[in-house]
């Protein structure tokens, strides 16, 4: 039963006009109902509460269940955990609409792991890539494990420095793992694959669109203890990446910058409203040694 539900989640992940939060819904009726998988498109429809893209479902949902051995063959390029498997992240299992499925290239193991998640501007500074410097290596020397989200700047600068240091990394992205984006990155994004650990909610095939890197950074912040912010402008993506960490009861971590620059305004209205100003690794040490899985 358990490789039916694996299937069938598989198959409404690479359908149109369903979203995780309506699988989420498909997936809890199935295990209150004796883990049933046998749905008809009408059944998914009711209880997934699809209403626009009704339509749009049902030709997908059509189109799979006629080509069904594609399916399987398309399934079987993808290495994935569900949320009902017991590798899935303890602290992501925790959040708001967390992602039925992640797909992944690399040591699955690393999810077993205390993570930290660093962000930023993709414009770093020297400034900002030196605080990169001076934080990670004693995360690193403390048995944490980095998040970021492969993007250029901080986050792509924050992986590196953490291989470099022999330390373990987790890339999460907003595109299928066959697809590198952005490009200046996809030498990193290859290198993790193979030797650390690179995870999307997207199947192979699925490009970059907008909506998908605020969904990206929910899975950032919720499979993190903390999220530490290194320069970030009033309107930065890394700030949606903050506040989901503190709605999900997470640490947020700013570093300041020269209170002249735009590039760290959103740092500083960040310790404005509560996160703590960090200036050295003891800063975030102290608070995320506090928990453990």
């Amino acid at each position: 039963m358990a490789n039916k539900q694996r299937d069938l989640l598989f198959k409404l992940t690479v359908c149109n006009g369903i979203g995780n939060l309506g699988i989420l819904k498909i997936l809890d009726f199935s295990m209150r109902y004796n883990d049933s998988t046998d749905f008809s498109k009408e059944e998914i429809i009711q209880i997934a509460g699809i209403t626009t893209y009704q339509k749009l479902f049902s030709q997908s949902w059509d189109h799979w269940t006629c080509e069904s051995e594609k399916l399987k063959e398309y399934q079987e390029q993808h290495t994935f955990i569900t949320i009902l498997d017991p590798t899935y992240p303890y602290y992501l299992k925790q959040i708001y609409n967390c992602p039925t499925l992640l797909f992944y290239k690399g040591n699955i193991k690393l999810l077993e792991k205390n993570c930290l998640s660093f962000i930023g501007a993709r414009a770093a500074s020297v400034y900002g890539i030196n605080i990169v410097r001076q934080l990670i290596p004693e995360m690193i020397r403390n048995n944490i494990t980095i998040v970021s989200g492969l993007a250029k700047g901080i986050d792509s600068v924050s992986h590196q420095v953490t291989m470099q240091n022999n330390g373990n990394t987790i890339g999460v992205i907003g595109t299928g793992l066959d697809i590198c984006y952005p490009k200046e990155t996809a030498h990193i994004q290859r290198m993790m694959m193979e030797e650390q650990l690179v995870i999307s909610e997207y199947p192979n095939g699925v490009g970059p669109r907008k909506y998908h890197f605020p969904m990206r950074n929910r899975i950032i912040a919720g499979i993190s203890l903390g999220t530490c912010v290194i320069e970030a402008r009033k309107r930065s993506g890394s700030l949606i990446t903050a506040q989901a960490a503190l709605e999900y009861g997470r640490d947020v971590f700013a570093v300041p910058g020269n209170v002249f620059d735009a590039q760290s305004d959103g740092c500083h209205g960040l310790i404005q409203e509560g996160a703590k100003c960090t200036i050295c690794p003891q800063d975030i040490l102290e608070e995320i040694q506090l928990f453990s899985i």
